[in-house]
């Protein structure tokens, strides 16, 4: 079989199913992002004046309703024609019209995937002997959609949502337990970072990967984080903790932060006052939680590559060519944001953490 020599990563458009080939061709910027904490977004801007299918001279684009409007869904898709992946699948949220002298004017399209939903929906709930994961199936049951939540976690006698949005009240339910969110096929996710399944990549400095910053950081490593409380019905005080130990069941060799700190600096001991456990379960899970997030983020990258469709929120990747101490498997990312431009095409930039520097750095 013979392959191309060149092939084209240019986005391509669907809006309600229907695939709009002038978006791509009048398509100045696109930008879709997405983190652990769920709703991934879009960004495209548009050529807001030329010529439109059935007339002859030009006119102003994109704000008649007949291609882009407010609920529509939109769906885009990037990567080699035989090796696209879809970025996006998102209903639109907001259009912008800006008019600058001596500049064509531009239409810019803001889209929201299902999470969006979540995020304007404002209630006062108690919830009574669920687990964040029984939280998540019933937030996820009022809005008509399945849900997949795989976090381990303590079951609460109450919870109570104030006054918030469903999304950011997921958000502070996962935050507790180092949980992740994020939506798909109408089905909405909430899981623990182990149960999560993500693409493998391995991005190799001045090849695909063009920029990269990578750090090792003491400075939000501990020895030991520490979680009280008080048991009202046992008429007794709650204290709990999480060691270094919290980080094993994810690592395969290497130097974590905790050990490097207690080596360079000694004991340094966390206490989490925000939250207060009401019973024992509850502030083991937090201090074990707690211990995760900062473990986790002790080595950090942000990186661009030449455009990888395959990479998502949740991608294992390997890095060669970071030096001794950084180089390896391990990462996790954690933030990514596909652009797409007439000066660079696609560019993917990532952020992603590691728990290790290899041994002997």
């Amino acid at each position: 079989m013979i392959e191309p020599l060149l092939e084209s990563s240019a986005p391509v458009f669907q809006v309600d199913g229907q695939v709009k080939g002038e978006l791509a061709r009048d398509l100045r910027r696109l930008e879709v992002e997405e983190t652990t904490s769920g709703l991934k977004s879009l960004r495209a801007t548009f050529v807001g004046h030329g010529p439109k299918t059935g007339k002859e001279e030009e006119v102003q684009l994109y704000l008649d309703g007949s291609i882009l409007d407010f609920g529509k869904k939109l769906e885009v898709s990037i990567g080699p024609e035989t090796d696209a992946r879809t970025i996006f699948i998102g209903f639109l949220s907001g259009l912008e019209a800006s008019f600058h002298q001596n500049k064509v004017p531009e239409v810019t399209a803001f889209a929201e995937d299902k999470l969006m939903q979540f995020r304007l929906t404002r209630r006062s709930k108690t919830y009574n002997e669920m687990s964040d994961a029984d939280i998540a199936r019933a937030i996820a049951s009022e809005h008509g959609l399945s849900a997949d939540a795989d976090a381990a976690g303590p079951t609460y006698d109450v919870v109570q949502q104030w006054n918030m949005s469903d999304l950011a009240f997921l958000r502070e339910r996962a935050r507790l337990i180092q949980a992740e969110i994020w939506f798909y096929d109408n089905t909405l996710y909430f899981k623990s970072r182990g149960s999560r399944v993500g693409t493998e990549l391995t991005l190799v400095r001045d090849n695909h990967l063009i920029n990269v910053e990578v750090r090792a950081d003491l400075a939000h490593q501990r020895t030991l984080v520490k979680v009280s409380g008080y048991d009202a019905s046992a008429r007794d005080v709650i204290e709990e903790e999480g060691g270094p130990d919290a980080i094993q069941a994810e690592i395969s060799g290497g130097r974590t932060g905790p050990s490097i700190l207690q080596s360079a600096f000694g004991d340094n001991i966390s206490y989490r006052v925000r939250e207060v456990p009401l019973k024992d379960a509850e502030a083991r899970a937090w201090a074990k939680a707690e211990m995760l997030r900062r473990c986790r983020s002790f080595v950090t990258v942000v990186g661009v590559t030449r455009g990888s469709p395959d990479m998502i929120v949740g991608s294992k990747v390997t890095l060669d060519g970071v030096g001794k101490a950084f180089d390896g498997p391990g990462y996790y990312v954690t933030h990514v944001r596909h652009t797409y431009d007439m000066t660079y095409g696609h560019r993917t930039h990532f952020e992603a953490e590691r728990p290790t520097i290899q041994e002997g750095a």
